[in-house]
């Protein structure tokens, strides 16, 4: 499987939409367990790091440092 490459403050797609009916999320926090927030409602969720790669399908927007 191939390892997905994301880092903090990037905004990705997931393969579900939220309900508000955004489809983009920012990653607000990296560690075992990743949190991210929606680019619609503002609404933020913590998922384990593992489910987290599995749900996203790509990297929107790349953060620069």
């Amino acid at each position: 499987m191939e390892q997905k490459e994301f880092g903090l403050n990037d905004v990705v797609e997931m393969k579900k939409a939220h309900p508000c009916g955004t489809n983009r999320w920012k990653i607000i926090r990296l560690g075992m367990d990743i949190r991210i927030k929606c680019e619609g409602c503002e609404h933020s969720v913590l998922i384990p790091r593992r489910e987290f790669a599995r749900k996203m399908k790509k990297v929107l927007v790349k953060h620069e440092e």
